[in-house]
């Protein structure tokens, strides 16, 4: 996610940090590097020009150019000008006073929009707020049982009626949820491959029938600068009062994320970050603005671990650390608890200094899979007990998996050789504790 721009402004602003004193032609440089960065992650130039500008008029005060760390200086305003383009503030979900609370989720086909109904749907479900899907989406082939499908794997009711009037399909389900007493309702409605004067005519139709709380734009990440152009269209007939950006996992440019609030006045609520239903997460601007810089997103992270382990857990773990009791059976638990939580590189990226400090560290997720596949290959008592593993066992381990003995004997080094820290830990020696590595 913005993975190209990240490393782009770091590059800069590394060069920038080993100056030190900074004059206007310094700051200008810089800012000519920073508007092409931006430029090429297909932020709107308007977006890019005004930005650049409210940078250098902070940036060429007295204040900063004469400061001890002026590198340091500049990359905070930057980092407070982000913020402030991305939205400035956590934008939350509004709810009706009185149930049913209706959100309307409109976009071109192929946004995900159906897909982000499933997401919200169990988002809310996870807050006690139980949710109706109206598929009010008649026209593209096969949407209404996409919508179906989502609603069984989530356990949540989806309304519909068929290849119908959306205008009805839509009231209609409103008053579903009235009568079911329901507490939410999801409107998926149709998308263009473009805008159209007939979908706008429909959509607006929807939206004076069911008078929703929020009408959020559903844009795809990848599709850069053209999701801002698409979203003022939107705003400017429907009013929007929501964005949700999608597939912000894959190779997405940023120019979605960084113009769309600038340009459409409406706040990036949710993004998409995978294609799991549990892969929506809030947008919080600061936490973005923080990774393009590099400095990280431990609030997030934390947010990510709390999502996995209980506080019980936790303590549980802790005893075991203490004791030296830590067996491969917990480490293979962890590493599935620390895998619900996203890739092993984006949460590497989370922590502070990281990415610098390894800057060429790629964990190759299959990596993963074949430590999970290892220690599988093990009965219980080998897993509780290593010290067991003569040649024949770790031979018919290394069958079992896939795997070389090689692999499995540096697995088990390993993890004996941390144990081994652990206790030197516990009993209060220096040592350095070291997990062990995926065997390649």
């Amino acid at each position: 996610m913005l993975e190209a721009l990240s490393e782009r402004l770091g590059a800069i602003f590394d060069r920038l940090s080993n100056r030190g004193r900074l004059s206007e032609t310094d700051v200008a440089e810089v800012l000519r590097e920073v508007r092409i960065a931006l430029l090429e992650a297909d932020v709107n130039l308007t977006v890019a020009k005004d930005f650049v500008n409210a940078i250098k008029e902070r940036a060429v005060g007295a204040e900063v150019l004469q400061s001890l760390t002026p590198g340091q200086s500049v990359i905070k305003i930057v980092h407070d000008e982000l913020v402030a383009l991305l939205g400035g503030a956590e934008a939350r979900l509004q709810f009706a006073d009185a149930p049913p609370t209706v959100y309307m989720l409109v976009g071109l086909q192929g946004s995900g929009k159906t897909t982000l109904a499933g997401k919200l749907a169990l988002r809310l479900k996870e807050q006690g707020r139980r949710t109706l899907l109206v598929a009010a989406d008649v026209y593209r082939p096969a949407a209404i049982d996409q919508l179906k499908t989502l609603g069984k794997q989530i356990d949540l009711p989806v309304y519909e009626q068929g290849a119908g009037d959306p205008v009805k399909i839509a009231r209609d389900g409103v008053a579903e949820a009235r009568r079911l007493g329901i507490s939410t309702v999801i409107i998926d409605t149709a998308g263009r491959l473009q805008i159209d004067e007939k979908l706008m005519d429909e959509l607006a139709a929807i939206k004076a029938a069911v008078k929703p709380i929020e009408i959020l734009f559903v844009a795809d990440a990848m599709t850069g600068q053209e999701a801002t152009n698409v979203a003022q269209g939107f705003n400017a007939r429907l009013g929007v009062t929501g964005i949700v950006l999608t597939k912000m996992d894959g190779d997405a440019r940023g120019g979605a994320a960084l113009s769309i609030h600038k340009m459409t006045g409406a706040p990036i609520k949710f993004v998409g970050v995978g294609e799991k239903l549990a892969a929506l997460e809030p947008f919080h601007p600061d936490r973005l603005a923080s990774r393009i810089l590099g400095m990280g997103d431990v609030l997030t992270l934390i947010e990510k671990t709390q999502s996995v382990y209980s506080e019980e857990q936790a303590k549980d773990l802790a005893q075991k650390l203490r004791k030296n009791d830590f067996t491969l059976d917990d480490f293979l638990d962890q590493l599935r608890q620390v895998r619900k939580m996203g890739s092993m590189n984006d949460i590497m990226k989370m922590i502070p200094g990281l990415s610098k400090a390894l800057p060429n560290v790629d964990i190759d997720e299959g990596d993963v899979k074949r430590v999970e596949a290892i220690i599988c290959s093990m009965t219980r008592r080998e897993r509780a007990r290593p010290e067991i593993l003569n040649g024949s066992r770790r031979k018919r381990i290394a069958a079992g998996s896939g795997m070389q003995v090689a692999d499995v004997n540096r697995l088990v080094k390993q993890f004996e050789a941390s144990r081994t820290l652990m206790k030197q830990m516990g009993g209060g020696k220096r040592g350095r504790f070291r997990m062990p590595a995926i065997p390649r």
